[in-house]
């Protein structure tokens, strides 16, 4: 089993897109989650430093600019979804990757917070 570490960018970002309101508070993360065509086509407009900011967790050992290094998508690439933090709760919580499975639920807290 692969080993993560909190992608401190991806949490940065998403308390930006947080304050910014740049986020969805329904949506159906399996219909909206990036699917790889769509990741290819923003890393053909953008640096890997801002795909990098769409994740939570970074896979200890993988290569900076490869797809496998980042995991736990929260957002569609354009903003941070309710529904993607959620997913990242519970598959951090599924696998054991406590840290980013806490990064996710205070993201979560705060965006809910934001939105009261």
């Amino acid at each position: 089993m692969a080993s993560y570490t909190v992608n401190r960018r991806g949490v940065a970002q998403a308390r930006k897109l947080i304050k910014a309101k740049q986020y969805v508070l329904n949506s159906n993360w399996g219909d909206v989650q990036p699917k790889a065509e769509s990741e290819n086509a923003f890393l053909k407009e953008h640096s890997w430093h801002d795909y990098s900011g769409w994740f939570l967790g970074l896979t200890e050992g993988a290569p900076e600019e490869a797809k496998a290094r980042y995991a736990f998508v929260y957002g569609d690439l354009r903003r941070l979804h309710r529904s993607g933090l959620i997913a990242c709760i519970y598959r951090a919580a599924e696998w054991r990757h406590k840290e980013v499975e806490r990064a996710a639920y205070r993201l979560l807290q705060e965006l809910d917070a934001a939105t009261s």
